[in-house]
């Protein structure tokens, strides 16, 4: 749980970077394969990474309203990068200006419980997290190259001339 908005925001910053990366590696041809009836494509979870930030924005009170609720996925991933970068901006500007440090430990609703805004600024962390853990496995599989976000990846230890850890 955050206790500081300096931390989230600093953190959210290096998070946003990374998802960026992520979604900028999706191709065209690969965006809306599905590896598995049961998974999800690439462009679909990127879609819903984005309209996360304003989805769970707005029931925290972040946002007057959900802008994204109702749209569609965006027929380019450089279409989504953008939104995503702004609404991504935009929920870093709303928790700078409408909560403090000190209410961080305010409990507020959000999905049939009570949860404080500093766990809710963890979740938005947490859940880019997940969804970016099963884009690069779903990557893998369509023969994508993928970043080292947290560590090299195994292309770029290769890069690095050093081997890469099976």
């Amino acid at each position: 749980m955050y206790r500081s908005i300096d931390d989230f925001l600093k953190d959210w910053k290096n998070e946003e970077a990374f998802t960026i990366r992520i979604f900028e590696l999706i191709t065209a041809a690969t965006k809306s394969e599905k590896i598995h009836k049961d998974v999800r494509s690439l462009e679909r979870l990127a879609w819903h990474l984005t309209q996360t930030l304003t989805e769970m924005g707005t029931k925290a009170g972040l946002f007057a309203t959900d802008t994204l609720e109702h749209v569609a996925i965006p027929s380019t991933m450089e279409e989504v990068i953008a939104t995503y970068k702004n609404n991504s901006e935009l929920l870093a500007r709303a928790v700078q200006l409408k909560w403090t440090s000190s209410s961080l430990t305010d409990l507020i609703p959000m999905y049939g419980d009570q949860w404080a805004k500093g766990k809710l600024l963890q979740i938005f962390i947490l859940h880019q997290a997940h969804h970016r853990g099963q884009m690069t496995v779903i990557m893998r599989v369509l023969g994508l190259p993928v970043p080292g976000l947290y560590g090299p990846s195994k292309e770029e230890w290769l890069e690095m001339g050093l081997p890469a850890m099976d």
